[in-house]
């Protein structure tokens, strides 16, 4: 089984990158910690205004996000051109899709909020309708409140088996214009997890009174507690909008070093804190695993791009050598090359090139043998529309001394009929003369209104002899009131004629039946179908057929042109050519071309 994955240079390279930059990070770390080493309290406290800025940053975004998910909402609600209908559609769409959400309520002055939830999480919780309403009437939002900030949030926790975080937003109710708020319950998941990422620190957000909203003891978050232990809550929320603050503080006992952010979407601030005990602990333990993960790193990216550089160059030196030899005229070559990435997709390729090369080669060399072979066909044609000329002089000397002798014998007399035969035969080998002879003649190729059941039947006389010596019958179906299409008589011909030689050559001497049918298409168009009962054509070759020198005859007994030629007649004809065949039951072309309607051609069904 060939394995779908590919290991691209692309992703090498990159590696190499990983490698060397994490080298050089992994210096920058081991430099950052020494310096450390020399003034503690100064890295701990820029650690922590950094992660507290980081934490921000990511909370910033998550209430951004809600924001906009529940503006959504609000152009979905107020969107005057949707029916009821189609609004509960997107709505239920818009809660598959925003997972956080689980409930979405509209409120217009003093009526009751218009809520949308998702149940299954509200019966999850052990939750109702009534309960998210309930906080929404003892707790009213006024529009001034919400428009105060970009994102207004809260904490909205009912229960401790789902934390909320409400979302609110405002807009203008259509019907009278007053304002409308609109609150979203978000789960507090999102941001449960932030507050729990720092390993070292312990991370938190409160919002401008001091109530936490995301805390690593989910408990203090269920029971909306308040962060007191910050000394100066107030100043820091003014403050510390932009650029992160570091504060020592006393906690539980216990000195704090504290980091502190603004959320600048939001009156909510972010912030980290860790004890200094601690800190300096974690700081001697990191920088010992720094300095060993270094070294590794270091043995790890050498060896890494030794065994690199050598995956990359010796497929390349091989396919080098291989090139060479191909440019010598030596298509028999492979290349191996174990590697799935983009070298072993040009080793793949090359192989797949020389391979072709020497097929290619093979067909040159069976194209020029066929070429001769067509040449030889040419002069036999020329030759044979010579001899027709001179055969129809002493065919029409013939039926002419018939036609005279008819004349002065009376009907009863027994010679009266074999003159009739005569008379006849000879019209006949007339006609299939003139026809081939016709068919035979160079011409300017000019396309002109065609009637298809003419050109059939002209085209059948020529051929008729050929196919009875052969026991091959010719049987025609053709449809009354047929339109004409813009066709070339004698090219059409020619089509018909390839069909019917080789129908005869397949059957191989067995008796047959060649079937014409033409039918009118319900746009207009005209459709023939030729088919025989002969052998049929195998499937892995039908692909094939229409190609020029292909053949499947023995040398000698054909080009490989007629076919493809044909293929190319029905093309300039504006037309299209099927192939339904069955193992030994025969094969059908299928022909379809556009109808002369009031002198329009009707396009085929195809366009």
């Amino acid at each position: 089984m060939i394995s779908k994955f590919r290991f691209p240079i692309r992703l090498k390279i990159m590696i190499t990158f990983l490698c060397v930059i994490t080298v050089v990070v992994s210096l920058i770390i081991i430099t950052m910690a020494n310096l450390f080493n020399n003034d503690k309290t100064t890295y701990i406290r820029d650690l922590a205004s950094v992660i507290a800025l980081h934490v921000a940053e990511e909370a910033n975004s998550l209430l951004q996000g809600y924001h906009q998910k529940l503006r959504v909402f609000t152009e979905v609600a107020y969107n005057e051109k949707l029916s009821s209908g189609r609004k509960r559609e997107i709505v239920a769409s818009l809660f598959r899709n925003f997972d956080d959400f689980v409930a979405v309520s509209v409120q217009e002055r003093d009526a009751e909020p218009v809520m949308v939830y998702d149940g299954k999480a509200l019966e999850g919780a052990g939750l109702e309708e009534k309960d998210l309403t309930k906080y929404l009437k003892d707790n009213p939002l006024s529009p001034d409140r919400i428009n105060s900030v970009p994102v207004y949030v809260e904490n909205a926790t009912i229960t401790a088996r789902l934390p909320l975080l409400l979302v609110a937003t405002t807009d203008v109710s259509p019907n009278d214009g007053t304002p409308v708020v609109i609150t979203a319950m978000v789960r507090l998941d999102a941001l449960l997890s932030l507050a729990s990422r720092p390993s070292a620190f312990q991370a938190f957000i409160v919002d401008s009174e001091g109530v936490l909203i995301a805390h690593s003891d989910v408990d203090r978050v269920v029971q909306r507690a308040t962060a007191d232990w910050i000394p100066n809550l107030e100043n820091l929320m003014a403050q510390n909008q932009l650029l992160g603050t570091t504060i020592e503080y006393e906690h539980e006992g216990n000195e704090m070093i504290g980091g502190f952010a603004g959320i600048k979407s939001s009156d909510l601030l972010a912030g980290v804190q860790i004890p200094k005990a601690v800190a300096y602990l974690t700081a001697r333990t990191l920088l010992n695993n720094l300095v060993l993960l270094s070294l590794a790193l270091l043995i790890a990216t050498a060896v890494l791009s030794v065994f690199l550089a050598h995956r990359l160059t010796r497929p390349l030196e091989k396919l080098t050598h291989a090139v060479r030899q191909v440019g010598k005229g030596h298509f028999d070559i492979f290349v191996e090359s174990p590697s799935k990435d983009e070298i072993g997709m040009l080793s793949t390729s090359f192989n797949q090139m020389a391979g072709e090369l020497r097929g290619r080669l093979e067909e040159l060399r069976g194209a020029q043998a066929a070429l001769v072979q067509s040449e030889k066909l040419s002069a036999f044609g020329q030759l044979s529309a010579g001899i027709a000329h001179e055969v129809k002089n002493p065919l029409a000397g013939i039926l002419g001394h018939a036609q005279l002798c008819l004349r002065k014998l009376s009907e009863d007399d027994p010679m009266h009929n074999h003159l009739n035969i005569i008379q006849h035969e000879t019209k006949r080998c007339t006609e299939i003369i003139s026809n081939l002879m016709k068919f035979a003649r160079q011409e300017k190729v000019e396309y002109e209104p065609t009637d298809l059941n003419d050109v059939i039947k002209h085209g059948m006389a020529i051929v008729d002899h050929q196919l009875s010596l052969n026991q091959v019958k010719i049987q025609m179906n053709l449809a009354n009131n047929l339109p004409e299409i813009n066709g070339n008589a004698n090219q059409l011909q020619q089509v018909l004629m390839n069909f019917a030689i080789n129908a005869q050559q397949a059957l191989d001497g067995k008796p047959g039946v060649v079937r014409l049918t033409t039918s009118k298409t319900d746009d207009g168009n005209v459709l023939l179908v030729f088919a025989d009962n002969g052998p049929g054509i195998p499937e892995n070759i039908r692909h094939k057929i229409f190609e020029p020198f292909f053949t499947t005859k023995p040398a000698g007994k054909g080009t490989g042109l007629g076919l493809s030629v044909t293929y190319g007649i029905i093309k300039d004809h504006n037309g299209e050519i099927t192939i339904e065949s069955e193992l030994g039951t025969g094969t059908a072309f299928v022909m379809k071309f556009p109808g002369i309607v009031d002198d329009i051609v009707m396009a085929s069904s195809a366009a």
